[in-house]
């Protein structure tokens, strides 16, 4: 597909009526509907159509390998006519004028500030597929405030295009649509538990607190939250999923197909953000971009669904024997989010990839997916696509700006702009351990003497609990404390847990008691998976700007309290 594009995208292949020939069909025989579809007009588009296309191009080839479409719609202006050959005055068109072109209707507007535009044309080859349907017959500015990609000037030359009419100012407020002509695509967001702790309302986002770290299974309503939009509109009952083949061929299943036909598996598995402790990298590095997640931004669930490779399979996949132009596979949500992972993983017998519908046995929250979303054990979470609706074979990565963009490392001298292909998409993470409890603890304490005694102390002493984890399914051998900042080392006890599934997804729990006259003033930890990696000790040399994937030591300052 990316030899296609290139061809399509040449000089060559674009003569003055954008005429593709029979060479190119034959050249690229699966693709040829693919590219007779180019053929569409016979005009030559003028400079701003030329941006049109080339962002159109790259736009809709990522949207989807296998579904394409551009026009070449000449720039439309609906301007009145003048006297004399003088300037002509916009049209002005009215609201509910505007109200009536929208997802229902055979011609789609927005408004942008207060200008109208008539997009029935960009939507096929818009780069972040039908998403754009929420805002037609409205105002588009809020949803271009979350997907900031679109502030640019070559995208404000593109809209410039389809351009009709201006907003009537009998319309206006202070020259501004008014706010209840605007549509708030957060008004169906679920309520949460207010003892998340928030770093943002909308979307919504939000850390699990030190009381949901310290159980095995974190329960679900301290489950940590990561949107990236609003939580979508959905109906159990209406809620399908598509399977697009590598030739274009697509199949359906609804909710029930999936429950009825295939093996339903239970897989216990630790999500976590790439961002998680992001706020730690700001304070002992460099300032970062993102949220600034401490340590909760990691949680653990039993998972139930069934297996992507037997619903891949039953679509037409050769699971067992991949065709060499299948690569990858991408995913859609329902808002709109797309992400992808390699087809080995997807594929792998012992990868545990579900399409989930349960978590920890209770239907899937709505923050969570429900009904379906995907489960990637092992990788980042940003790859466990949520309210899933659309899978497609392909021989590239998902083209969202959630795989080729956000969700990347680079070298701690790269900032600003960098360039985002010469970096691979995060996938499986790397070691982690962090501190999630310090509390003081006393023999004179029923409840503490009894844990005294295991440690076969009779002393105040300090009980140090947390996390580890590491990604791949590679297990955690050895979780290494400190508690005077890394001078001298203690191995931790590593807690017993009840996991499922094939390899090490879930995270383990470890716990470590001292007494209190050997503290200092300061707790590191530091874990060590079977692969023999480990954490490193500061943060300067592993620094990113985005601030992903950080693992550096965990440090937790500690002063005594009399008890």
């Amino acid at each position: 597909m990316q030899a296609l594009r290139r061809v399509l995208s040449s000089p060559t292949s674009q003569p003055k009526s954008l005429f593709i020939d029979h060479q190119v069909i034959r050249q690229f025989p699966k693709q040829k509907k693919l590219v007779a579809r180019f053929a569409s007009s016979t005009a030559r588009p003028s400079t701003s159509h030329s941006k049109f296309l080339r962002w159109s191009l790259g736009g809709i080839f990522c949207v989807s390998a296998f579904t394409v479409a551009v026009f070449y719609a000449p720039a439309v202006r609906a301007e009145a006519p003048t006297e004399g050959g003088g300037q002509a005055q916009p049209s002005f068109l009215r609201l509910d004028e505007v109200r009536k072109h929208g997802r229902n209707a055979e011609e789609k507007w927005i408004t942008k500030g207060n200008k109208v535009y008539n997009i029935t044309d960009w939507i096929p080859g818009h780069p972040g597929g039908e998403v754009i349907l929420r805002a037609v017959g409205g105002p588009v500015d809020q949803y271009w405030n979350i997907f900031t990609i679109h502030k640019k000037q070559e995208v404000y030359d593109i809209l410039d295009n389809f351009y009709i009419g201006e907003v009537d100012p009998r319309d206006l407020v202070d020259g501004k649509v008014p706010a209840e002509h605007v549509d708030d695509p957060f008004k169906n967001d679920p309520k949460r538990d207010d003892r998340l702790i928030v770093h943002s309302a909308r979307p919504f986002n939000a850390e699990t607190p030190g009381e949901g770290l310290n159980p095995f299974i974190t329960p679900d309503d301290l489950f940590y939250v990561r949107q990236h939009m609003w939580v979508p509109e959905v109906d159990e009952a209406k809620h399908n999923l598509v399977i697009e083949l590598a030739d274009g061929e697509e199949k359906e299943y609804t909710l029930d197909d999936i429950k009825r036909k295939f093996r339903e598996v239970t897989v216990t598995a630790t999500l976590q953000c790439s961002g998680n402790r992001r706020k730690h990298m700001t304070e002992e590095a460099r300032s970062t971009n993102g949220l600034q997640w401490e340590g909760g931004a990691i949680s653990n669930a039993e998972w139930t669904g069934v297996r992507l490779r037997d619903i891949l399979k039953d679509a037409g996949v050769q699971v067992d024997d991949l065709p060499e132009d299948i690569k990858h596979v991408q995913f859609v949500g329902a808002e709109a989010y797309g992400a992808s992972i390699p087809v080995d993983k997807a594929v792998d017998k012992l990868g545990d990839v579900l399409l989930a519908y349960k978590m920890n046995d209770k239907p899937l929250a709505l923050d969570h997916g429900y009904p379906l979303r995907l489960l990637v054990p092992g990788n980042v979470a940003a790859r466990s696509v949520k309210w899933i609706n659309r899978i497609r074979m392909s021989d590239e990565e998902s083209p969202s700006q959630w795989q080729r963009r956000d969700y990347k490392c680079f070298g701690p001298n790269v900032s600003g702009n960098p360039d985002w292909d010469s970096a691979p998409a995060i996938q499986e993470t790397p070691v982690q351990s962090a501190v999630t409890s310090l509390r003081d603890i006393t023999p004179h304490s029923p409840q503490d003497s009894k844990l005294l005694q295991v440690y076969g102390l009779e002393e105040d002493s300090i009980a140090v609990e947390g996390y580890s984890f590491a990604g791949g399914g590679r297990k955690i051998i050895r979780v290494d404390v400190s508690a005077d900042n890394g001078r001298n080392w203690h191995q931790a006890e590593l807690l017993p847990n009840t996991s499922k599934g094939a390899k090490a997804w879930a995270w383990t729990r470890w716990r470590w008691v001292i007494p209190k006259g050997q503290a200092g003033r300061c707790f590191v930890v530091k874990a060590v998976d079977e692969a023999y990696n480990t954490q490193p000790g500061e943060y300067e040399a592993n620094y990113n700007f985005r601030g992903n994937l950080t693992s550096s030591w965990h440090r937790v300052g500690y002063r005594a309290k009399p008890l």
